[in-house]
């Protein structure tokens, strides 16, 4: 499992997001305090906190260096 940092603050990044990470069949998750949320659920990531950056896990090692690249207007540093 892969995790780097995303921003999500704005409901347009929330929509493309999703868009993105819904092309591969791998699971990803969305770590914000406590709560884990699927990363492909637009209710899910919702009901976060969107003011801060948040946890994506990326569980599927071979195609971490793509999604990375696919999601890179969306990391942080």
């Amino acid at each position: 499992m892969t995790t780097i940092q995303v921003t999500l603050n704005s409901i347009d990044k929330v929509k493309t997001f999703v868009n993105l990470v819904s092309r591969y069949d791998s699971d990803f998750d969305l770590v914000s305090g406590r709560y884990v949320i699927d990363a492909k659920s637009i209710m899910g990531i919702f009901s976060l906190d969107l003011s801060k950056p948040i946890e994506l896990n990326i569980h599927d090692q071979s195609i971490v260096d793509e999604v990375k690249s696919a999601l890179n207007d969306f990391i942080v540093e």
